[in-house]
């Protein structure tokens, strides 16, 4: 009894757990939309539909995930639970799903992508709301409740509907600053910004932010530029030029009055600047006052006009380009011949020399009387100067000096000659030209003290070449000529050849003639014989001539090989021929012994078969005779004194045949054994077979 009750006690808690026993038939995850306005809510609902083997309560584990991250999770009994996200951002967008526990089972939804349409608008700032010309405009532009990364875009707008603008990249914040530079003439700035961010699937664009406004001071006033000269200025009368500005505060400003790209006159803390002059014509022209402050600055210009009070002087000479010794004058004067002094000046030096105080100048002309001339003249107190006038006085060149850059007068065929003309003394620049053979090659005009380089390249063959060179300047006299230079061209080796007579072959003890032959090279020649490999030539020696022969008296076995020869002159190196193969063949004497050694050889051998076959044949002959009838046999050899020494005569060996086949003559077959008796050569012998 006691083992029943516990048998059921054990088994109880088994039909527990079967009467548990759940499945999970579909998770299922909605919303109201699946494109949500940004700043609306995000309704999720996640539904499971579970199948029971009994009706029992349960807990149920809802748990939320966006891109596969755990979001939110929550435990109910009911069947269904609710997650909402309020307000929406652009980063709320995504793949959702829903998973649910119970009972140790799990099952997942399918993925709900929701997209959130829009960006929240930015928040501009700036960092001061008034600034001075010459500072600069922070200004820091936030996407709150959103999440990088953005791109911001600031606009600095201006009239005509026109904005400049800046872009920059924020990766790990929601918010970004820039910089704005205030520009000249900048009075109310407005700003605004716009946010950008970019998913993998599509990017959003913000609305435009609030207007920022930042209002900008004057730090100075524009510059007043004036003049207390008199309203029509004339040379020598004083100008005055006077820049002024005014200050809303004490700066270290800088004001500067220019012409063209000159600094006139400038000072530094100041509210004003004069420049002061005697007026000429050079004082023509735009004057512009600038005052700066750090990146400020502003401008104002005026127009000078300057009468002439007289023109400016005119030097005139008598030449430009004369000989040494010559005649040099010199006139000044002014157009309209007012009263004025006068006074020639030479430069260099730079402030020149003055050479006479009167409007003319003559002098004979010396080679250090090269130089630049002006004339200077005074009206009360103005001084002008003519142009420059460049006068250059020339001495006769002397005689050139003709050489070579190298040392030597000799140059290789195709190599480039080096010549120097020089004139020891002459006014440049100095013309120098080249000759060869009297025909010109090349002209060169030298500016300073200096030779003439001339390059000639060496391209025919001529054993001798004949140069001279010419100098002249624009001195009067005539050109001078140097002494002619003669250059010797020397044609390097080339096309080397060897042969020989006979060609390749020679006989064993006789003579071998060798011919080393160069296509061109300058005399004399060096010719050198080699057998390949050895390092002593056979033959050396130094020839007036293009060509080599040299003859070898015997040339045997042991001098059979390869041969070249190489040559060379004064200026290459030994430039090798093509290898010679030379055999060496069997002499005529040699050849003869052969011959007859051969041919006695071949006589023995004949006469050798011959008598071989002619005991062959004899052999045969008395196995055909007695290949007839035995009485025939008989009767031969009744005739017959003696049988061996009989068919001795005719065929050797018929002893043997009548020792070993004895055959006795019998009558009837006499008569045929004459007959056949009658007829003793082989070829009878044959037949009768």
């Amino acid at each position: 009894m006691y083992f029943a009750v516990l048998v059921i006690l054990l088994h109880c808690p088994s039909l527990k757990a079967q009467d548990d026993v759940i499945t999970i038939n579909k998770v299922e995850l909605t919303a109201p939309s699946l494109k949500v306005k940004n700043g609306m809510s995000i309704e999720l609902t996640c539904i499971v539909d579970i199948s029971k083997s009994t009706s029992f309560q349960m807990q149920h584990a809802f748990l939320f995930y966006k891109d596969d991250s755990l979001l939110h999770n929550t435990t109910s009994e009911q069947n269904r639970t609710r997650y909402k996200i309020s307000p929406a951002r652009f980063a709320d967008s995504g793949s959702y799903k829903c998973t649910v526990e119970a009972n140790r089972k799990t099952k997942s939804s399918n993925d709900l992508d929701v997209r959130v349409e829009g960006l929240s608008q930015p928040k501009l700032t700036a960092l001061k709301r008034e600034v001075t010309e010459g500072e600069v405009v922070t200004l820091r532009c936030e996407v709150p409740e959103e999440k990088p990364p953005f791109i911001f875009l600031f606009r600095k707008l201006l009239p005509n509907q026109q904005f400049q603008k800046k872009s920059k990249q924020e990766l790990k914040e929601n918010f970004a600053s820039v910089e704005f530079p205030v520009e000249e003439g900048d009075r109310i700035l407005r700003f605004q910004c716009t946010a950008k961010v970019t998913s993998a699937v599509y990017s959003e664009t913000s609305e435009p932010s609030n207007m920022t406004i930042v209002t900008v001071v004057e730090p100075f006033s524009h510059p007043k530029l004036t003049s207390k000269s008199p309203w029509n200025i004339t040379e020598g009368d004083r100008i005055d030029i006077v820049c002024t500005t005014i200050l809303v505060r004490k700066y270290e400003l800088e004001i500067l009055i220019q012409k063209d790209s000159r600094i006139l006159n400038s000072t530094r803390g100041q509210s004003s600047v004069t420049y002061s002059t005697i007026a000429t014509v050079e004082h023509n022209g735009n004057y512009t006052c600038k005052v700066e402050l750090g990146r400020v600055s502003k401008t104002t210009s005026m127009n000078i006009v300057v009468a002439e009070l007289f023109a400016k002087p005119i030097l005139t000479p008598s030449l430009t380009d004369l000989d040494e010794n010559a005649r040099l004058s010199l006139w000044c004067h002014i157009n309209g011949s007012p009263k004025a002094n006068f006074s020639i000046i030479k430069r260099p030096p730079e402030n020149g020399i003055l050479l006479k105080t009167f409007s003319n100048f003559t002098i004979r002309a010396q080679v250090n009387d090269t130089g630049s001339y002006v004339c200077r003249a005074e009206i009360k107190g103005i001084i002008k100067e003519s142009n420059p006038v460049q006068i250059t006085v020339y001495a006769p060149v002397s005689e050139p000096v003709l050489s070579v850059a190298s040392p030597s007068t000799e140059m290789v065929l195709g190599d480039t000659l080096l010549l120097r003309c020089q004139s020891m003394s002459g006014t440049p620049p100095i013309n120098y030209t080249l000759f060869r053979e009297n025909r010109l090659i090349h002209t060169i005009t030298v500016f300073n003290n200096t030779y003439a380089e001339f390059r000639d390249r060496q391209t025919k063959l001529n054993n001798r070449r004949e140069y001279r060179c010419e100098a002249s300047n624009r001195h009067s006299n005539a050109k001078r000529s140097s002494y002619k230079m003669n250059i010797t061209v020397i044609a390097p080796v080339r096309n080397v050849s060897f042969g020989s007579l006979p060609y390749g072959e020679v006989e064993d003890g006789g003579e071998i003639n060798f011919l080393c032959v160069v296509g061109e090279g300058s005399l004399p020649i060096n010719f050198r014989i080699f057998k390949q490999n050895d390092q002593k030539p056979l033959f050396n020696e130094s020839r007036m001539e293009t060509r080599l022969h040299w003859q070898k008296k015997t040339f045997h076995k042991q001098d059979a090989g390869k041969y070249f020869c190489d040559a060379s002159n004064r200026v290459t190196e030994p430039m090798r021929s093509n290898l010679l193969t030379v055999k060496v063949i069997l002499a005529s004497w040699q050849k003869g012994f052969i011959a007859l050694f051969v041919l006695a050889v071949i006589a023995i051998t004949a006469s050798g078969f011959w008598w071989y076959w002619r005991k062959k044949e004899k052999g045969k002959h008395p196995s055909m005779e007695m290949s007839g009838s035995t009485a025939a046999t008989n009767s031969t050899s009744e005739k017959l004194p003696s049988g061996p020494n009989h068919y001795t005569e005719f065929y050797p060996g018929s002893g043997y045949i009548e020792d070993e086949n004895p055959v006795k003559p019998t009558d009837e077959n006499k008569d045929s054994g004459e007959n056949r008796h009658s007829s003793q050569s082989p070829a009878s012998g044959r037949r009768t077979y």
